[in-house]
């Protein structure tokens, strides 16, 4: 029996993809490349201080619930202890002369955040509210979850090169479940009897999903944000392999050289920077509660 040769298929389809689409690839290039571009350009030629100051004010907005609950005695601790770490976190990173790296990092994870959201949100109320859709996108996000996450650096470079906007591309598709799925099991869940009641009222399906249902679902779309910024940002020594620049690439270089000290203290931007994407969004998702 002749073997089965799948990778040769895929090769195919891939070639054909490249030939005939693109015009479409340079595109999507140039809008990735814009995105982080600007965003990058924005975080490094403001003072170092100012991102600090901006970063702590929000860290503490968030953390401590609002202005209104942060003027509380227990919403200022909890407030002020995020803010504090924030500003102690990102001195030692500017300290430890990372400063540029931690940005261009900073810059990919949240470009790479964003058209996750832009993509899976939408997909996410789709599923939820027709069942074929979400017969279909279920699978798909399955494979997507399985896959291993370096197996998504291949065509990205085949289709963009090297560079940021292949490590976007990969971060995309590697983050994008969590928001899908999250924003439908959000919508699923909320309660019957209120759907029944705006429907009662003569709400139509674009007033029922934003007025109703999009907002009672917040607190679990929040922790697909969550979990969407957390998945790209561990992807981003993973990116550094195509180009991709930032402290994954410091990292990478030192496994590279076998360099412990470049690798840990890249690893330690990494992890300030984690913990502070964390905890902020994590509490946006108390703030999407009230």
């Amino acid at each position: 029996m002749e073997k089965l040769d799948i990778g040769k298929y895929i090769e195919s389809a891939i070639d054909s993809i490249t030939q005939h689409a693109g015009p479409a690839l340079d595109g999507i290039a140039l809008v990735i490349e814009g995105i982080v571009d600007g965003l990058q350009n924005a975080l490094l030629s403001a003072p170092s201080w100012l991102i600090m100051i901006l970063m702590a004010l929000i860290a503490y907005y968030v953390q401590a619930g609002g202005i209104k609950p942060a003027l509380t005695k227990k919403g200022f601790k909890k407030g002020f202890g995020l803010a504090v770490f924030t500003v102690i976190g990102l001195f030692l990173l500017l300290w430890m002369d990372y400063w540029e790296e931690t940005m261009q990092t900073l810059a990919l994870v949240l470009a790479s955040a964003f058209l996750a959201l832009l993509i899976g949100i939408p997909l996410g109320i789709w599923a939820a509210r027709n069942l074929k859709a979400d017969q279909v996108i279920r699978p798909v996000l399955d494979f997507m979850q399985t896959m291993p996450a370096f197996v998504y650096l291949i065509p990205a470079i085949l289709f963009f090169s090297v560079g940021n906007v292949p490590g976007v591309v990969a971060t995309v598709v590697f983050s994008l479940p969590p928001a899908v799925r999250l924003t439908s099991l959000g919508i699923r869940g909320v309660p019957e009897e209120v759907v029944e009641a705006a429907q009662s009222f003569g709400s139509t399906k674009r007033q029922l999903l934003f007025k109703v249902q999009i907002p009672l679902a917040m607190p679990t779309i929040l922790a697909g944000v969550n979990q969407v910024i957390m998945l790209a940002l561990s992807m981003v020594v993973i990116a550094s392999m195509v180009g991709a620049a930032g402290l994954g690439e410091r990292v990478y270089s030192g496994i590279l050289q076998a360099k412990v000290g470049l690798g840990f203290e890249a690893g330690l931007g990494i992890v300030i920077l984690a913990i502070i994407l964390d905890r902020v969004t994590q509490a946006l998702g108390g703030l999407g509660k009230k």
